[in-house]
């Protein structure tokens, strides 16, 4: 979370230099700045991946997310697709507010300026990743519905006494982790994969005004559900 901040300040500083009269972001910064984050959600994404072998379970209910953030997620993280529906409606919010000035070319390159070619490309990722999903979804949903079936539930019948341990029962938990983390490993692949193909398709500059609206809910609802957790009086 500490990163994300960084990275959305980042962020922030240079799009705030380009439209207060300060030099033009070039494509080239703005693709060095898309970079350096994909950088840090792949470093993310590979100490995940380490750990998911020692603690599968602790990365599907993360104990540093609220439960708001909880009950979103999808496989241990965000769906992919989360990424185009966020696009859409930051395209059609910005030709809204900026109607006039799109207009007047007083507006150059942000998300309210995506062309036709693009949008098509986005609507391929869009339904492609949707696939991609669905596959990973009803993977999971299997695992899930085997701890119901043999040989978990067959000892569990045996037993004389609840919550007893069994070598049987561990190995078959450990298989049913192991295959719990080759899941997050999928998931976290087609989530980079998706970031990475949005972001080729959008402009450097796109690409940057996306990352900052992608940040800032990743934070927004970190802090929103903090507020709701103390609330509620679980925190």
């Amino acid at each position: 979370m500490a990163i994300q901040e960084q990275e959305l300040n980042q962020l922030l500083q240079a799009l705030n230099q380009n439209g207060n009269g300060g030099d033009d972001l070039t494509e080239t910064t703005c693709a060095q700045l898309t970079e350096k984050s994909i950088n840090s959600f792949q470093e993310y994404i590979d100490k995940r991946a380490q750990l998911s072998r020692l603690d599968i379970s602790g990365l599907f209910s993360p104990s540093w997310n609220t439960a708001l953030e909880k009950s979103l997620l999808w496989v241990a993280g965000c769906r992919p697709s989360i990424y185009i529906r966020l696009t859409y409606a930051l395209c059609g919010s910005q030709v809204e507010f900026q109607l006039s000035e799109i207009i007047q070319g007083l507006v150059r390159g942000n998300l309210g300026q995506i062309s036709a070619a693009q949008l098509r490309m986005i609507n391929d990722l869009h339904m492609k990743t949707i696939k991609e999903e669905e596959k990973l979804s009803n993977k999971l949903a299997g695992l899930q519905e085997n701890i119901a079936d043999q040989p978990i539930a067959i000892v569990v019948k045996r037993m004389s006494r609840v919550g007893e341990t069994s070598g049987e029962v561990d190995h078959a938990l450990d298989e049913h982790e192991s295959s719990m983390a080759n899941i997050l490993q999928e998931a976290d692949k087609l989530r980079l994969s998706t970031l990475k193909e949005l972001l080729s398709i959008l402009t450097p500059l796109q690409g940057v005004d996306f990352l900052v609206a992608s940040k800032k809910l990743h934070l927004c609802m970190h802090e929103w559900g903090k507020t709701r957790d103390n609330k509620h009086g679980r925190r």
